[in-house]
């Protein structure tokens, strides 16, 4: 009967792996997207509960992580963070393009040979 019981339990993060495009998708912890353009939110869920039973709060946020970075990914974004927690097994995130943010129009680039740059360290 335990084994019936746990069965479910175990096989709920089966399915959410992260895939190749979202492996490209960082997330920006500090909430800093300077620089980046806006791509769009994402909203996933997953299940908190199995019938009675809670599961775990770090699994549930895990999961949302890697479902939320999968999902960035098709909207061509590379950067999310979260909007706010996570909420009965749901939750919010924006997505956004930084690695290849381009300037904003008018914006000049300086080829001058005159910047120059120094290693933080040897």
């Amino acid at each position: 009967m335990t084994l019936v019981l746990a069965l479910p339990l175990a096989a709920c993060s089966w399915g959410i792996k992260l895939d190749s495009g979202g492996e490209q998708v960082r997330t920006a912890w500090d909430g800093n997207v300077t620089g980046c353009r806006d791509a769009g939110r994402v909203t996933v869920s997953v299940l908190d509960r199995v019938g009675p039973v809670g599961r775990s709060d770090l699994k549930i946020r895990d999961e949302l992580e890697v479902m939320a970075r999968n999902e960035a990914a098709g909207l061509g974004a590379d950067t999310i963070r979260p909007l706010g927690a996570p909420s009965d097994g749901q939750q919010s995130w924006a997505a956004y393009v930084c690695g290849t943010a381009r300037p904003a129009p008018g914006a000049t680039r300086r080829d001058d040979d005159q910047t120059q740059t120094y290693p933080l360290k040897d």
